[in-house]
């Protein structure tokens, strides 16, 4: 899966007309959210930012991610990445940010696990109306899956906005 940037240019005349913003936490993206979005003219009418939260210090301290769930369920899981959402809808409180997304995983092609094989990655979307977190499991080599959980992400939110 490769990024669509013809999509990224929909989204962002789409937000632009509706005059709504989005905001983004990657971890294992790396900010490929954030360069595919300022890649286009005209995003920095919808686009507010990203936090690029690789360590889990980086996670608490600036997203509010809890000791507790990343102790419990790990840094790459739904319960990391709602609460990613979360922080970063909190740090975007005050310029109200209509739309997050946030991606916590493991591209590889070392930190995998039986349970949590390297290509697993959860991608989560706050929009106006709710929330929902995706367990995705990608292959391929280190870039790849950094690619494919950026077109993911990028797929799920012109799906919601019907692009």
């Amino acid at each position: 899966m490769k990024i669509n940037y013809e999509n990224v240019e929909k989204i962002v005349l789409k937000l632009t007309e509706q005059k709504q913003t989005i905001s983004f936490a990657e971890s294992c993206t790396g900010g490929r959210l954030a360069a595919a979005f300022t890649s286009i003219s005209g995003a920095s009418e919808i686009f507010y930012g990203s936090v690029v939260s690789y360590s889990n210090e980086i996670k608490q301290s600036w997203l509010g991610v809890r000791q507790e769930t990343l102790e419990q369920y790990g840094a790459v899981s739904a319960q990391c990445v709602e609460e990613m959402l979360k922080g970063i809808s909190v740090l975007t409180n005050t310029i109200k940010s209509d739309y997050a997304i946030a991606v916590s995983g493991i591209a590889g092609p070392t930190g995998g696990t039986d349970l949590k094989p390297v290509g697993t990655v959860y991608v989560g979307l706050r929009t106006p109306v709710g929330e929902e977190v995706f367990q995705c499991f990608f292959h391929g080599d280190r870039e790849q899956i950094q690619e494919q959980s950026t077109a993911f992400a990028i797929k799920k939110l012109g799906d919601v906005l019907e692009i």
